[in-house]
């Protein structure tokens, strides 16, 4: 799935209510819950454990008559395998998964009120479930969350005379000229291969002010903002051999590998790259990525999604349980590392006083301005692999931003069209 080997340990989940006050409590009658996870391999440089056999077994030992069955899919089939599970009818009581909208859409899906408490609700993260939201509700629940920043290697920029981390672009682009200079494969790892051209896209946008929707939430893929930054990524990065060979080939799981080898200067990364370097003893530092003209730029959010399926009719017994995964104690089992970033306020203000989780702390601290793609819409996942196949040609040698935004703005109408009569 679009997450991805590297984002596998889920967010300090906290929530210190129960849903609907019934955590603790027995059920009237023996209810067996379908959870249906991704699974996960090994990310690069760090053993992403699967914890959900842990979960389940506190849950169930304190909650008499609610059975968990646990069914585990590959990441890369979790998506396809649900819906072909509610095509079929068999949708699972609970789902992990990249695409929640058209479930929403489709009246499957439980929202947040039905689930939890109001003081739970109140405690996720708002620009979190924001993106969760379809039609003023919210039904994607935040999992696997995480937000990026630039990544650069200190002894590389030391060596490179370099002094920081760079605060603008001409500032970006002045220290992969040095790098290069002193024989650096690739100065700045642009990743626009298919992995997630999407994400690194979006962060050079929203660096322009620019991004993938208007105002009214509607596709925007034309604004001026856009094809300035694409213009600028062509011009001064790519055409200077400031990106490496084929920017539209890298992926972010090589270029990760890439830069810890020492072959990549600088790049956008997320928080489990920390423990990959230090295991490797890779110098390294981080900053917020910067806008064009100076200053932090709004930051990505990504994130999988739990939701709850109404087939089967166990409402009150998937709000105990995601009341359990969510609260504290269940959130220190699952998460607690470099790689996990917390989704509410509570787990934030507590993961940034433990100093195990003083290095999260600068990527915790932009979780409320994080910026997502439109992940709420029903057609974002055609559009987004034609993002994934289209964006990286407009930087390239001879690339036409402008013609390529206006092609991607053409088809996510077409998308939005298919997915309204579809």
């Amino acid at each position: 799935m679009r997450r991805r080997q590297f984002l596998l340990q889920t967010a300090g989940l906290a929530g210190t209510t129960a849903a609907l006050g019934l955590t603790g409590c027995s059920t009237s009658k023996d209810v067996k819950l379908h959870l249906l996870v991704a699974s996960y391999d090994k990310s690069i440089g760090a053993s992403l454990g699967d914890q959900w056999d842990d979960v389940v077994a506190a849950f169930e030992k304190q909650h008499a008559g609610i059975t968990i069955e646990l069914e585990r899919v590959s990441y890369t089939r979790i998506d396809k395998t649900l819906a072909q599970r509610v095509e079929e009818g068999r949708a699972p009581d609970i789902a992990q998964s990249n695409v929640f909208a058209p479930y929403a859409e489709d009246g499957r899906l439980y929202d947040m009120t039905q689930l939890f408490d109001i003081a739970t609700q109140a405690d996720f993260i708002r620009s979190f479930t924001d993106a969760g939201t379809v039609d003023d509700a919210t039904y994607g629940i935040p999992f696997l969350a995480s937000t990026p920043r630039l990544f650069y290697n200190k002894e590389l920029f030391r060596r490179a005379r370099v002094g920081g981390a760079p605060t603008s672009w001409d500032e970006l682009r002045a220290a992969a000229q040095a790098l290069k200079a002193i024989g650096v494969k690739t100065p700045y790892g642009l990743q626009f291969g298919p992995e997630a051209a999407e994400d690194e896209a979006l962060s050079w946008l929203l660096a322009a002010g620019g991004g993938y929707t208007g105002e009214l939430a509607e596709y925007d893929f034309v604004k001026p903002e856009n094809a300035g930054a694409l213009t600028w990524l062509r011009d001064e990065l790519v055409a200077g051999g400031l990106a490496g060979a084929d920017p539209v080939k890298l992926n972010r799981t090589d270029a990760y590998a890439q830069f810890l080898r020492g072959e990549i200067g600088m790049m956008i990364a997320h928080p489990m790259l920390m423990g990959a370097a230090d295991q490797a003893e890779l110098p390294y530092a981080h900053a917020a990525f910067p806008k064009k003209d100076g200053g932090a730029a709004p930051p990505v959010g990504i994130s999988d999604w739990l939701m709850a399926f109404r087939r089967n009719d166990h409402r009150k017994e998937c709000g105990i349980f995601l009341s359990f995964l969510y609260s504290g104690k269940s959130a220190l089992t699952y998460g607690g590392s470099q790689s996990a970033l917390p989704v509410t306020y509570s787990a934030s203000d507590a993961a940034t006083g433990k100093p195990a989780e003083q290095p999260l702390s600068p990527f915790i601290e932009q979780l409320s301005n994080a910026r997502f793609a439109p992940v709420n819409m029903r057609s974002w996942p055609s559009v987004r692999g034609t993002i994934r196949t289209d964006v990286g040609q407009a930087v390239m040698k001879g690339g036409d931003p402008r013609s390529v935004l206006t092609a991607l703005d053409q088809s996510a109408v077409e998308a939005d069209m298919e997915a309204a009569t579809g």
